[in-house]
């Protein structure tokens, strides 16, 4: 007999003879309705104090509920957040951090918490979105309920009669798509709308704005209409109802970067007053003002719930009779999305942010097809080209530094850089070293580039899960102490970084050479270690080695180490991505070569758009 098929049946006849225990108890147990709507930060909810759109479905919901203040994402995007939403654990600490990479984990040691749900008798619902970024498992598998066509969005409809359940019901009007196309024609008045800092104020910014506002808009009617079909069948005093945004956005260097717009969520918590031993706080229409991060929010569920509670789960119960202490700091990453390569991580309370940027040679602002749809994103990468931004409103298109600090209350744009404020250091050093214990503690995967890491996993017949919690394959703590020597920029260390490239761990080697590519043309002394690099096993490494020669002035034989990579038969061998990033970083040094690759065919189109080379000869005219 099928295994799968025996299991299935054993918990069948399993939940059949509990049936009448399950009748009794579920009166005793919440339902839970989760409505997550795409892509809006606090910016665009009224009831948070936003202007430029008003969400009355979602502000009534925070009057008869609890509206908690400092709720943020992990991700700032949704993949990798919802890696986290499905496991009950950090992205980084699985090895799905980078966006829709879909690495594998064990399935046997990690268990969904809708699998945790169903096993406690709930009913559990997701018709629509999932987009967990794990592979070995279909994203819909776990759910009990998982839409189809012609079928309702709101999936406790399908469930047992007296069955409690778990619904989510995902909201996809206020996602970036609806912010693409023509600005023409928007219901909000562009010239009420309050831009963020950074932004120029200029006309097609404003009308993206409104557009954008017009689809908050509906994403509001969409949530009145969730909990209207609630009470249409006589479920809302029975139901715990929860709405959040999957994270910040959209306007360009919001969703996918970790300032405050692109991590900083509304959560309201909606909780009947036959379970007010549930609230948060002393009665409805309260705000909570409790750090919450996005990874607490499975556990939550499972102790709301009454469900069992694995050790796997990282998050923090924030909300009910199993409340724990409230943790003293959120941690918050981004690595890849889409085709472009980044690698951030931040350590925040409430108030206080820190920044560390391990791959600061690449401007946040490089050019990203599918945030380029918007209208506002070109319109302000050409006042910017035009020369007419300034400190403030150009800065996402250059080079970043490598540490930066916020005061979030006072700075919510996060535009006035602390990190070299006096009387802000004790709290800097508070802060890093809070990251550091967190990245220790979660394994962080993200101390070698994608590929490497990948490379290493399956040459060791592991997931990327289990790699990284073996010291010896991935000796965490050494890459942290590389990373930081390199992100100092300090040239005494110019030696080390020399005699570190000859190390066997191309780990080693490539804080190495990401520390010479930080000292600019002042890596001249190390150029013989650089050329010899040109020839690393690890191709990440040569490109980067090449890329620092031409910083130091000797264009040629990098040069011509780039094109024979670009040229190779077999570019899945290496980082092909990873190598397109850099010779749009390196910049007209690489431009005859690009030029040359995409008139004899090469890649101009990438997943989500124009690709990266495409890119470069369309601004170029080629």
């Amino acid at each position: 007999m099928n295994p799968t098929f025996t299991a299935r049946l054993c918990c069948f006849l399993l939940a059949a003879s509990l049936g009448l225990t399950s009748a009794v108890t579920a009166a005793d147990r919440p339902n839970i309705l989760w409505i997550v709507s795409e892509d809006n930060g606090i910016s665009w909810v009224s009831c948070y104090g936003g202007t430029n759109v008003q969400t009355p479905a979602i502000d009534q919901l925070a009057s008869e509920g609890f509206r908690y203040t400092h709720c943020f994402d992990n991700a700032a995007v949704c993949a990798p957040t919802r890696s986290c939403w499905i496991t009950g654990m950090y992205a980084i600490s699985n090895g799905t951090q980078p966006m829709r990479s879909r690495n594998l984990i064990p399935h046997d040691v990690i268990r969904y918490y809708p699998d945790l749900l169903n096993d406690a008798g709930y009913y559990t619902a997701n018709p629509s979105k999932t987009d967990y970024n794990i592979g070995g498992r279909e994203d819909k598998e776990p759910w009990d309920y998982k839409g189809g066509k012609k079928k309702s969005q709101y999936g406790w409809k399908y469930r047992a009669e007296g069955q409690p359940f778990f619904s989510i019901v995902n909201i996809g009007d206020s996602h970036e798509s609806r912010a693409h196309g023509s600005v023409d024609n928007v219901s909000h008045d562009p010239a009420q709308m309050t831009l963020f800092s950074y932004h120029p104020d200029l006309p097609v910014i404003r009308r993206n704005y409104a557009k954008y506002a017009d689809a908050v808009s509906r994403m509001d009617g969409k949530v009145a209409d969730a909990i209207a079909e609630l009470k249409k069948d006589g479920l809302y005093d029975d139901t715990v109802i929860i709405y959040n945004s999957d994270h910040g956005g959209v306007m360009a260097r919001s969703k996918r970067f970790l300032y405050s717009s692109g991590i900083h969520c509304p959560l309201i918590v909606r909780i009947p007053a036959k379970w007010s031993h549930l609230y948060p706080a002393d009665k409805p229409g309260t705000t909570v003002d409790r750090l919450v991060s996005f990874v607490d929010m499975p556990k939550t569920w499972l102790s709301l719930a009454g469900a069992d509670i694995p050790d796997t789960l990282q998050g923090t119960i924030f909300l009910g009779k199993d409340t724990e202490p409230e943790p003293k700091y959120h941690l918050s990453f981004r690595e890849r999305a889409d085709e472009r390569l980044d690698h951030v991580r931040v350590m925040r309370t409430a108030r206080y942010s820190y920044h560390k940027n391990y791959y600061p040679f690449a401007p946040a602002g490089h050019h990203l097809a599918y945030l380029w749809k918007a209208r506002l994103t070109p319109a302000w990468e050409q006042h910017h080209r035009e020369g007419k931004t300034d400190e403030v409103t150009g800065r996402f298109f250059r080079p970043r530094v490598s540490e930066e600090f916020y005061d979030n209350t006072a700075d919510f744009d996060n535009v006035n850089n602390l990190i070299a404020a006096p009387e802000h250091q004790a709290m800097i050093a508070e802060l890093k070293a809070a990251l550091r214990k967190k990245q220790l503690e979660l394994f962080d995967s993200g101390l070698l580039p994608e590929k490497m890491r990948e490379r290493r996993a399956a040459a060791n017949n592991l997931t990327i899960y289990e790699m990284v919690r073996d010291k010896k394959l991935y000796p965490l703590e050494t890459y942290l102490d590389a990373a930081d020597l390199a992100l100092e920029r300090d040239t005494a260390n110019l030696s080390h970084f020399v005699e570190q490239l000859n190390s066997d761990d191309p780990g080693l080697r490539w804080w190495a050479i990401v520390g010479l590519n930080l000292f600019e043309e002042q890596a001249k002394p190390a150029t013989a270690a650089l050329t010899a690099a040109m020839q690393d096993d690890a191709h990440e490494i040569r490109m980067m080695a090449a890329w620092t020669l031409i910083k130091t002035g000797q264009p040629d034989d990098a040069l011509a180490c780039l094109e024979e990579l670009l040229n190779l038969d077999q570019r899945d061998s290496m980082n092909e991505l990873m190598l397109h990033n850099v010779l749009d970083w390196i910049g007209e040094p690489a431009h005859p070569m690009i030029k040359k690759f995409v008139a004899k065919g090469g890649e101009r189109q990438g997943k989500y758009g124009i690709g990266i080379l495409g890119r470069i000869a369309e601004v170029n005219n080629w």
